[in-house]
């Protein structure tokens, strides 16, 4: 408990921190107010009390479920509220029995309004928990529509706002010395009883979906009459979504029937526009009992505990396909034994394995290589730049599971980096695009990435002494607009809950193409929206990882996927020693530093990488590069599409191949 807190403390935001001080601090004050009948007090102590409990709910901060395991629920914290206020009653109103049995009763009825109101919207919620969560998958259920969010959600703020009416009338007549007068204590509870009736209501049969053994036999006759051939599964928490959307696009075109199978309901939410059939199976039960007969290939992207679901299956293949090769030593993860076949890009994740001796035969391993890298664009191609001045990509990995320095960049030589980058002699535009994992696990590097926002936004600020709003930015902000707002109407129609989404059936493969063109029109007018000096910080919901290659002229990172990715590019990169290892050691030990400008943490040589960037000589790591690209990413890396659906189809059964058209859902 205490080690969750100190991590909620680190990784919350300052208005959370803030928030919760408020209430820690908040619940004693108002006992002491209720003591010393001050009523100024207890009103000055409850409104900030109630605003920050509010707020904290509101913004779904995980401090509300540490309170909630700390035996301090919304619900606890709604009757101390209610018993602080009867106290206080009791202390205003000791002469007065008559006011204080009206009070009493009034919040006794008010209490048990929520408590009914409660247990009925729990009963929804858990009615409508569907096992199996579809998307792009017509299920013959009929599902009715969600209640309104604000009376079914645990935190329910709208309910709990029906306390205040109650709260103010006691208040007001403490005030005023009035009568509590049994018409006004009711109007007062109108709205408790008001919020209570409804989820009552939606709490019948008309709000609740079907049962589990029908969504899942459901779910088993349409497995039988689609008959997939390949899964693509995965399983991790919300913030990996994006290692099984790197694969949708690649899945989607293979000419065979596939669907996606995710484990999260969290991951589910954040995948990314697709036409594949999704199926969302929570429960390892339930997805051990579905008719999956007819899958020849399961695909892999991460190596997680509950892989063991699907991997029972005897009569399919099980391939590793991970999120992208690298040096690191998860790339190499004995876990991947498991697996029928591992699959890497290139010769060098096949080398790997063979001086890892983690038990992953030869003969298991495939190199198809890397189709996420299909749209870098390479050096020398005809590329559109949006901005003179010379960009470079800083593309730190996270810190890892374990205190490996050399794991990461940021703690060591992070603002370095940042620093050198900034002050080059000749203007540099900075892209900053920390992991999303950044500061999950480790303060320090939480707080590295804390300084480097901090130099890069007291850079910008010095720099927009020159700004002016031309007509291409203005025009490139008002297209950002158009596009989030159709991007938001598109998505709009997946209105409800999940269990609504689920009952809703086809999305249409019309709505993702145009969904991914309003992306890539989003991403085209984001860069053309500020100055071309502008530094940047680039957020996970911003342009792609391939988008920031092909706007940038250089890379400086970690070892991780990301330099591999690159490659592709055929562009000059600097790669940092953060273990501190001999110049030598580190390129005879890591195959992507040899054609890399090594980095040590003090970042000494950032200033002749990026002179290199300008000087007229020869490129003498070009030839280099070109040759290492074969040997990560395999040959021919624009046609890794064709080798990655040849090594599906050499796992799949002959009556798998044939498929609808593409696009279609059966």
């Amino acid at each position: 408990m205490m080690s969750t807190l100190h991590r909620a403390l680190h990784q919350g935001t300052a208005g959370e921190r803030a928030a919760v001080a408020v209430l820690v601090a908040g619940y004693p004050l108002l006992l002491v107010a209720a003591v010393l009948s001050h009523l100024e007090l207890f009103v000055l102590a409850l409104v900030p009390t109630y605003a920050c409990d509010l707020f904290l709910q509101q913004q779904r901060s995980r401090f509300v479920v540490l309170l909630r395991k700390a035996r301090t629920g919304v619900s606890v914290r709604t009757l101390m509220r209610l018993t602080l206020l009867l106290l206080l009653s009791a202390r205003l109103g000791a002469d007065d029995a008559t006011w204080f049995s009206s009070v009493a009763l009034t919040l006794a009825a008010l209490f048990c309004l929520l408590t009914v109101q409660a247990v009925c919207a729990r009963e929804i919620r858990r009615r409508r928990t569907l096992p199996v969560v579809t998307r792009n998958i017509d299920l013959p259920l009929h599902i009715p529509d969600a209640p309104p969010a604000w009376l079914t959600k645990p935190t329910g703020l709208a309910v709990q706002c029906t306390e205040l009416p109650v709260a103010a009338e006691i208040v007001l007549t403490s005030t005023t010395h009035a009568a509590f007068l049994p018409g006004l204590a009711a109007m007062s509870l109108l709205p408790a009883l008001a919020c209570t009736l409804a989820t009552a209501y939606y709490g019948s049969r008309r709000g609740l979906a079907p049962t589990r053994d029908t969504v899942l036999a459901a779910t088993d006759e349409w497995l039988r009459t689609y008959k997939p051939a390949v899964v693509l599964y995965f399983s991790g928490a919300k913030a990996s979504a994006y290692q099984v959307n790197m694969w949708l696009t690649a899945v989607e075109r293979l000419n065979t029937r596939a669907i996606v199978v995710l484990r999260e309901r969290a991951v589910l939410r954040r995948l990314a526009p697709t036409a594949l059939h999704v199926l969302c199976v929570p429960g390892a039960t339930h997805l051990m009992n579905l008719d999956l007969s007819s899958v020849g290939v399961a695909l892999y992207p991460a190596n997680v505990g509950k892989n063991i679901h699907l991997l029972r299956e005897p009569g399919m293949r099980h391939v590793f396909i991970g999120h992208g090769d690298s040096d690191k030593t998860a790339s190499v993860n004995p876990y991947s034994k498991v697996y029928d076949q591992v699959w890497t890009a290139g010769p060098a994740g096949r080398e790997r394995y063979a001086l890892a001796g983690v038990g992953v035969r030869d003969e298991n391993i495939v190199e198809v290589g890397r189709p996420q890298v299909a749209d870098v664009d390479v050096v020398g191609a005809p590329t559109p730049r949006s901005t003179p001045v010379r960009t470079v990509l800083y593309a730190p990995t996270w810190e890892g599971w374990d205190d490996n320095p050399a794991n990461t960049s940021l703690v060591l030589a992070g603002e370095n980096i940042i620093r050198a980058l900034l002050s080059a002699s000749q203007p540099i535009r900075v892209l900053y695009r920390p992991h999303p994992f950044t500061g999950t696990r480790s303060p320090q590097a939480k707080e590295a990435h804390r300084r480097i926002l901090a130099l890069i936004e007291e850079s910008t600020l010095q720099g927009a002494e020159v700004l002016h709003q031309d007509t291409e930015q203005v025009l490139a902000r008002n297209r950002m607009a158009e596009a989030e707002a159709a991007m938001a109407t598109l998505r709009a129609r997946r209105r409800g809950d999940e269990a609504q989404q689920t009952g809703a059936g086809l999305a249409g493969t019309g709505d993702v193409l145009r969904l991914r063109e309003l992306r890539q029109e989003w991403e085209s007018a984001y860069w053309r929206s500020q100055p071309p000096w502008q530094h940047r910080v680039i957020s996970p919901e911003g342009p792609s990882l391939t988008s920031c290659f092909n706007e940038s002229d250089a890379l400086v990172s970690d070892l991780s996927s990301v330099v591999s990715d690159f490659i592709a590019s055929g562009k000059p990169y600097a790669l940092t020693n953060s273990a501190g290892l001999a110049s030598q050691e580190f390129r005879s030990r890591h195959s992507v530093a040899r054609a890399a400008t090594v980095l040590e943490n003090d970042a000494i040589q950032l200033p002749a990488f990026l002179a290199s960037l300008e000087s007229p000589a020869p490129d003498h790591l070009a030839e280099t590069r070109e040759c290492l690209r074969v040997y990560l990413l395999g040959e021919e890396p624009t046609r890794a599409h064709q080798r990655f659906e040849a090594a599906v189809l050499a796992l799949s059964p002959p009556a798998a191949h044939p498929m609808s058209a593409p696009g279609t859902h059966s």
